[in-house]
C-alpha cells in the first residue's frame, strides 16, 4: 500500500551538523572487577611459590578456574594496578591482569531523529529496537567487529518509484543518505538514465536500508554501509507494468545486486499464469545469485500476493509495534518472514500481543523522505505504513549477513533465506505460522556467529 504523503516535517539538522564517520555515543568505558587480580602461573610454579607470590604481594583467596589460573583478592588496600605490577615481577608468574568486565556490545549511533540529542532516533524508530523490532544495534556492532560497518560494499537494487539519488534538473538528493552510497540505476518508467523519485515512497524504502548512519543528522539505516541502486520501475502515482517491473529486476540482477527489493504488488486477481515475463526475470536474478524480497501485500487475504507469492521471493509480512501481524498485511502458506511495517493490530485469538482498540495504534514507519509534494523538501513524515515498509527491513538484513560471513563470502540466495528464517524470532503459533511466517527478522541473530 502506497501511503499518502502528510505535511511538512522540516530537516532534522542543518547540513553543516554532518560527520564522515559513525560515532559511537553510548560504549562503556573499559572496567574491571574492583580488588580482584588475575594471575597465570609457569608451568614449574609449585605450591610454595604461588604460597610466596601471594604473600608478597597482599593477595590471598585463591580461586582457581582454570589450569595453573587463580584470581586474587587483594588485601592490602593497595590498586589493582600496583598490586599487577607486583605479582609481574614475581618468580614463577607467566601474567598478571586485572578481571576485566564485558558488557553487552550494541553500536548506538548519534542520529538525533526528531528530538535534537544524539541518539535520539531511538525515540522514533521502535522498529530497529531490540523489543518491538529488528535489534540493529548489536547487529551493528558485530559487522563493525569483522570490518564491514552496515554492510559495506554490498548492493542493494530498489525497485521503486525511483530514490532522491542526486541533485539535478529540480530535484535534490536526500540529504540523510551520502552520495557515494549510489550506484547507477535505471528509469524504466521513462526509459533514461534517470531514476529520481517522483514520489516519496522509493526514497522511504532507499532510506529503510541505507540511509547514512552515525552521521549526526536525521535517522539511520539498517544497512547503512550498502551501496543502493535506484532502479524506477513505478510512476508518480505508484503505478507500475509487468513490462517495467521483469526489466528492472533483470538490470538489477545483470548490473551486480546481491539483494533486490520489491515493495510493491499486483492486484489479489492476477495469477501467476498472467506475469511469465516477471517469473522469468525472478528466475534469471536466482541464476545469477540475487536474493529478491517481496512485500506480502496490504489487502488483509490470506494469499500472498505477487511478484512475493514466487517462489523465488522472500515474501515479507507486516508486524506492529505491539509485535502483533498488522491489520492489512497479507499472510498464508507461502509467506516466508515478517518484519515491521506498523499500523494497527489485526484482530487474532489467542495472540497476546495483538490488542486491536484495547490500546492506541502502533507508531508508523519513518525515514528521511519528501515532506509534502515538493520534491526538493524532506523530512520525517508520517502516513508510512504497510508491507512495503517492512520488505526494507529484510533486504537491510540480509546484507547485512551477507556482509558478516557468517554463512561464508558468497553465500547463495537459497542460504540467505534459510538463515533469516532460522535466526527469526517466533511469533505466534509456535514454528511457521501463516500470519508470521518463520517469525519476526532479528539482525543481530541473523549476523553472529
Amino acid at each position: 500500500m502506497l501511503a499518502g504523503l502528510l505535511a511538512g516535517v522540516s530537516l532534522l539538522a542543518p547540513a553543516g551538523a554532518r560527520a564522515t564517520a559513525p560515532r559511537n555515543v553510548a560504549r562503556p568505558q573499559p572496567a574491571y572487577v574492583p580488588g580482584e587480580v588475575i594471575v597465570r602461573y609457569a608451568p614449574g610454579a609449585g605450591r610454595p611459590a604461588r604460597a610466596a607470590a601471594q604473600r608478597g604481594t597482599g593477595t590471598g583467596e585463591p580461586r582457581a578456574f582454570a589450569p595453573r589460573t587463580r584470581a586474587l583478592k587483594i588485601r592490602d588496600g593497595e590498586s589493582v594496578r600496583e598490586t599487577i605490577g607486583e605479582l609481574r615481577r614475581r618468580p614463577g608468574v607467566l601474567s598478571a591482569t586485572p578481571n576485566w568486565i564485558a558488557r553487552a556490545s550494541a553500536f548506538v549511533p548519534d542520529d538525533p531523529g526528531q528530538a535534537g540529542a544524539p541518539g535520539g532516533w531511538q525515540g522514533v524508530q521502535w522498529n530497529f529496537a531490540p523489543v518491538t523490532g529488528i535489534n540493529t544495534p548489536d547487529a551493528w556492532e558485530r559487522l563493525n567487529a569483522v570490518g564491514r560497518p552496515g554492510g559495506l560494499g554490498v548492493k542493494v537494487a530498489v525497485l521503486d518509484t525511483g530514490v532522491a539519488y542526486a541533485s539535478r534538473r529540480g530535484f535534490r538528493r536526500s540529504p540523510d543518505i551520502a552520495s557515494n552510497r549510489f550506484v547507477q540505476g535505471y528509469d524504466f518508467v521513462d526509459n533514461d538514465a534517470f531514476p529520481d523519485d517522483h514520489n516519496g515512497h522509493g526514497t522511504h524504502v532507499a532510506s529503510t536500508i541505507g540511509e547514512t548512519t552515525g552521521n549526526g543528522f536525521g535517522l539511520t539505516g539498517v544497512a547503512y554501509g550498502t551501496r543502493i541502486m535506484p532502479v524506477r520501475v513505478l510512476d508518480r502515482a505508484g503505478a507500475g507494468d509487468s513490462v517495467a517491473i521483469s526489466a528492472g529486476i533483470r538490470y538489477g540482477a545483470r548490473r551486480g545486486a546481491s539483494v533486490i527489493n520489491l515493495s510493491f504488488e499486483f492486484d489479489s486477481a492476477v495469477t501467476r499464469g498472467e506475469i511469465p515475463d516477471i517469473f522469468d526475470a525472478l528466475r534469471y536474478a536466482r541464476r545469477r545469485g540475487t536474493l529478491v524480497v517481496g512485500a506480502s501485500g496490504n489487502f488483509s487475504a490470506h494469499a500472498v500476493a505477487y511478484p512475493a507469492r514466487a517462489g523465488s521471493v522472500l515474501s515479507v509480512a507486516a508486524t506492529t509495534e505491539h509485535l502483533c501481524q498488522a491489520d492489512y498485511s497479507n499472510g498464508g502458506p507461502d509467506l516466508d518472514i515478517a518484519a515491521p511495517g506498523g499500523g494497527l493490530d489485526a484482530v487474532v485469538p489467542g495472540d497476546p500481543n495483538c490488542r486491536p482498540g484495547a490500546e492506541p495504534a502502533g507508531r508508523d514507519i519513518f525515514q528521511v523522505t519528501f515532506a509534502g509534494r515538493s520534491v526538493k523538501s524532506f523530512g520525517v513524515p508520517g502516513g508510512y505504513v504497510g508491507t512495503s515498509m517492512a520488505a526494507p527491513h529484510v533486504s537491510g538484513t540480509a546484507a547485512l549477513v551477507i556482509a558478516s560471513g557468517v554463512i561464508g563470502p558468497n553465500p547463495t540466495p537459497a542460504a540467505i533465506e534459510a538463515r533469516l528464517k532460522a535466526t527469526a524470532r517466533d511469533l505466534g503459533t509456535p514454528g511457521h505460522d501463516p500470519r508470521y511466517g518463520a517469525g519476526l527478522i532479528d539482525a543481530a541473530r541473523a549476523v553472529t556467529p
